[in-house]
């Protein structure tokens, strides 16, 4: 018996099960079952949770749809228009038909978060070190990621009270099963401890500077930062766009491409197997970096780290002679993406979500309402300086002569919600009073989804 004894849980193709592949969605990989366990797999079989499926991803898990040559293509329940998201896309889909009461995924570019965001439900990226994520299959050579990204394992779940749940039991005892994980403890933070009264600020950051959001997008971030105005102890600030921010996507790519795509290019022309569509275009061997390079990439990555440091910090007047400093905020807002939940392919600007992984920020998927009919603005366009490719690709997802609207009829529309490095608590926290807010404007109810 345990504290999760028979609850349904889900993973990832990529966590190892004893018996079972870990393919990455690829053919070279398959019927090579795994030997042993990977450390978050045993720690949820010793709390007592029975693992009931590995779900589906993209072939070399570096796209946002979750299509493979092996098990095909994962359709969203919603709309199968729509892409359900990768590269954790099976795991959202299964939490979001209930076929499994909590799931687990990762994420280095947004593939915990990014699922939550197309199926409707809560995506929760923790920091590095807080879930065990080691022992994966992710077709890259072992011990890259401990030098450019390292991507983190997280839930997908219908409800706050359900991410509670799971990570109650697993933060606490985390670093006794993963080598990469540290102390921790779930509880009550700073921002809300008795002997500390003061408001929760959530800050409202509307884009990352090089990729303007579609207006639905910008609507459903305005309409909660008004809903939170409403909430008792709650303030809700302006955040100005850091100009390091635009910076982050550049610095990731360079981290995610040290080694050129050598060994995953080397899997797959091992079978001379074809590429997804979604890759098509955009994956291709290339030259690995040297080490002096590497270090230049991480130098650059320091000095973003600490630009951005500005967004959460104040150094108030002293008279003391000494600057102290004080927290901004506690959280802040942002979209996922910048446009709604796009077709099969058509997936664009992952740098609103990766960038918090080059930063190592928590940070986690709320869904907010259904994209309605008000929502479509018949007769108007994008107007404005393009701001860059990105931002003019971003726009063909709202040109009328680019996309038919209606497609987007009834999707889901999220928000993203960010604290700092380590604070995972408040980011619980604050999904919770944004999760509240949204419900109670919406139905009078204090709300949070569905419960275990």
């Amino acid at each position: 018996m345990g504290p999760l004894h028979g609850l349904p849980i889900s993973v990832k193709d990529t966590y190892d099960i004893k018996g079972i592949d870990s393919t990455t969605g690829l053919a070279c990989l398959a019927f090579k079952p795994a030997t042993e366990n990977s450390p978050l797999v045993d720690l949820l079989l010793n709390l007592g949770a029975i693992i009931v499926a590995k779900t589906n991803i993209p072939q070399t898990l570096g796209a946002l749809d979750s299509v493979n040559n092996l098990f095909g293509r994962t359709l969203n329940p919603l709309n199968r228009k729509l892409t359900p998201g990768g590269s954790s896309g099976g795991e959202g889909v299964l939490v979001a038909m209930r076929g499994s009461m909590i799931g687990f995924g990762t994420d280095i570019g947004g593939s915990i978060r990014i699922p939550a965001m197309c199926l409707g439900i809560y995506g929760f990226k923790p920091s590095t070190g807080r879930v065990p994520f080691g022992g994966q299959m992710s077709g890259s050579v072992p011990g890259k990621t401990r030098v450019n990204l390292q991507p983190v394992a997280g839930p997908i779940a219908r409800s706050m009270s359900d991410i509670d749940v799971v990570m109650r039991e697993i933060v606490p005892i985390a670093e006794l099963y993963g080598e990469d994980c540290i102390p921790g403890q779930w509880g009550v933070s700073e921002t809300l401890s008795l002997t500390k009264p003061r408001k929760f600020t959530i800050g409202v950051l509307p884009s990352d500077g090089r990729i303007q959001p579609l207006p639905p997008i910008a609507n459903v971030l305005n309409e909660v930062a008004q809903a939170l105005r409403k909430v008792p102890g709650v303030e809700v600030v302006e955040v100005p766009i850091p100009k390091a921010l635009g910076d982050c996507q550049r610095v990731a790519n360079e981290l995610m491409g040290l080694d050129g795509a050598g060994h995953m290019a080397d899997l797959l022309e091992s079978t001379s197997e074809p590429l997804i569509p979604w890759l098509q275009t955009r994956f291709k061997r290339g030259t690995p970096k040297t080490l002096a390079q590497a270090y230049a990439t991480q130098g650059r990555r320091s000095e973003i780290e600490k630009e951005m440091m500005k967004m959460w910090t104040l150094s108030p007047p002293s008279t003391s002679g000494f600057q102290s400093r004080v927290r901004r905020v506690d959280a802040i807002i942002h979209p996922i993406a910048p446009h709604p939940i796009p077709e099969h392919d058509r997936y664009n600007a992952v740098g609103y979500t990766s960038s918090w992984v080059l930063l190592d920020y928590a940070a986690g998927t709320v869904p907010v309402r259904k994209f309605t009919e008000a929502d479509l603005e018949f007769g108007k366009e994008m107007d404005g300086k393009i701001l860059s490719n990105w931002d003019k690709r971003n726009r063909e997802l709202w040109n009328s002569n680019t996309v038919d609207r209606r497609v987007y009829l009834d999707s889901p529309l999220s928000i993203q919600v960010i604290a700092p490095r380590l604070h995972e608590y408040t980011l619980f926290e604050a999904m919770c009073i944004i999760d509240g807010a949204v419900r109670t404007q919406q139905t009078g109810s204090s709300g949070q989804g569905s419960k275990l």
